[in-house]
């Protein structure tokens, strides 16, 4: 009942992901190649933490 409210983590999680990879795609199309492989890098580190939570 009072669980009706509550936010899904895994949403809010996606959310993220989905914002990371817009910008490694931007920064990748300006030539930023630095910034893509960083951001790229988060995005692995977020996935692998997810994937270790869940199993």
């Amino acid at each position: 009942m009072f669980g009706l409210f509550k936010r899904d983590p895994k949403k809010k999680l996606q959310q993220a992901y989905e914002r990371k990879l817009q910008a490694a795609m931007e920064a990748s199309r300006n030539g930023d190649m630095r910034a893509n492989a960083t951001l790229t890098e988060e995005i692995l580190a977020d996935i692998n933490r997810l994937k270790a939570q869940e199993g």
